[in-house]
């Protein structure tokens, strides 16, 4: 897909963006070569889905160069995580959002096996072939509201390799039968390498701490947030709201002062009866739900807990909640807004340039490069014909329907600025010679031609000495 401009949309939002950048912290504000950089980039992640310079130098016909674009991701002198607060700011303000539903989770991307130098990759399972990959864990933090839904924070996060090797060496020492006691101890965990869930309440501080404004009613995180130490410090933040999370069915309760495992109580003692729930706003479907106030001992203090089963599944959830004032059919369809942030990872690996080829060096690299992702969606949510459909109470676009029109809008921009030119003849064959400097051909390793395909037949003598008679 070719280019020769910006699009117009995101020269628009890039100057609303800049606005807010000064409104809220006096001198960050962007240059006008800084701005012209940022929209260009954000076209090309458009048009070419990747944040790859070769890409972009190739897609506008050397417009810019590989090099320069490089040097000014690398050099200029942009104040990149308050440009991504301010651009939060800006889709706030500009959909008058004061409040929404906080959910968190986290979301893994395959990289080289040989890199060295992409920050924080390290060793994952690979659950398409059961293998393993070098990737990148990126825990985000996702604001749903009752218009749209923005990405409003991001960590990345990396184990601890001092840990990591000690629970391989455990793991070969118990298979063994070498006994604890003779077991090396866990090493001490380095504060370099915090935990996801520590990742997670940064997230929410420094989300209070920029958007005060916002009227958070709860926060909705999966099986892995549902510890006490998450859930009462995350709810503490905000006063203490509700937050929403999951438990184990091996985890266990207390119910008439005995100890039980959550599984048996809700599968002897308090069976789950049918019921109508509307997942995220929309359709209703029936279930099979059952929820008491329960401690659970993991907790140490009493939660909302509810078995929930759709219909199909065999075997319950437990949802666990904080506030017990909530009744527990809220607690089930408020949790379905945490399929949103599934949806969104979607979007953005396959439409917004958090792909395959999101390969920039080292820790700023791969900061600056998650945050130009992220601009995209801000700025696709603030585009004219989205605003227009949300304002009119109207299901929003998809993301991929709104990428395909701007490429096409972008693709026509660029033949009328052809036909607009005094000589389109002339300034077609230049355009030619221009392709012909940038799109240039490169010598394939799939076939012979140029090269010896060797000697493919027998040889006299060897066939009458080694014959078969």
């Amino acid at each position: 897909m070719i280019f020769a401009q910006s699009a117009h949309f995101i020269e628009a939002y890039i100057e609303d963006l800049n606005d807010s950048l000064t409104q809220h912290h006096p001198g960050s504000q962007l240059t006008r070569i800084q701005k012209n950089w940022i929209a260009f980039c954000l076209t090309g992640i458009l048009m070419v889905n990747s944040v790859c310079w070769a890409k972009f130098e190739r897609a506008s016909l050397g417009s810019y160069k590989l090099a320069a674009l490089s040097w000014m991701f690398r050099k200029g002198k942009i104040s990149w995580e308050l440009m991504f607060i301010a651009s939060v700011s800006l889709t706030l303000k500009k959909y008058g959002i004061t409040g929404g539903v906080l959910v968190l989770d986290e979301s893994d991307r395959p990289r080289s096996k040989n890199t060295k130098r992409i920050h924080k990759v390290y060793k994952q399972k690979d659950k398409t072939s059961n293998g393993y990959v070098k990737g990148q864990t990126i825990v985000l933090l996702l604001l749903v509201t009752d218009t749209v839904t923005i990405p409003v924070g991001f960590k990345f996060y990396m184990p601890d390799p001092a840990v990591s090797a000690w629970v391989k060496e455990d793991k070969q020492l118990k298979k063994h039968g070498i006994p604890k006691s003779k077991r090396p101890a866990k090493p001490t965990s380095d504060p370099a390498y915090p935990k996801k869930t520590q990742l997670a309440i940064l997230l929410l501080e420094e989300f209070k701490r920029n958007h005060g404004e916002i009227v958070v009613k709860c926060i909705l995180a999966d099986a892995l947030y549902g510890t006490k130490e998450f859930m009462n410090k995350a709810s503490d933040i905000f006063g203490g709201i509700q937050v929403i999370s999951q438990l184990r069915s091996n985890q266990n309760i207390w119910f008439k002062g005995k100890k039980r495992k959550i599984k048996d109580y809700f599968g002897q003692t308090n069976k789950g009866t049918q019921h109508t729930i509307r997942v995220r706003g929309g359709a209703e479907v029936t279930v099979i739900m059952s929820s008491a106030r329960l401690k659970v001992d993991a907790h140490g203090e009493k939660r909302f807990v509810i078995a929930l089963k759709y219909e199909g599944e065999k075997e319950y959830r437990y949802l666990v909640a904080t506030d017990l004032s909530w009744r527990s059919l809220d607690i089930t369809q408020a949790y379905t807004l945490r399929w949103l942030v599934e949806v969104f990872f979607e979007d953005w690996k396959l439409y917004e340039g958090w792909g395959q080829e999101a390969k920039q060096f080292d820790e700023e690299g791969s900061n600056r490069g998650l945050i130009l992702s992220l601009l995209i969606d801000h700025c696709l949510l603030l585009h004219p014909e989205q605003t227009a459909c949300v304002e009119s109470k109207l299901p929003a676009y998809t993301v991929g329907s709104l990428q395909r029109r701007t490429q096409m809008e972008t693709l026509l921009e660029f033949v009328k600025s052809l036909l607009q030119q005094p000589d389109p003849g002339e300034k077609l064959k230049q355009m030619g010679e221009l392709v012909n400097n940038v799109f240039q051909l490169m010598p394939s390793g799939k076939h012979m031609s140029g090269r010896d395909l060797g000697r493919l037949e027998a040889t006299p003598c060897l066939s009458n000495r080694y014959c078969a008679c």
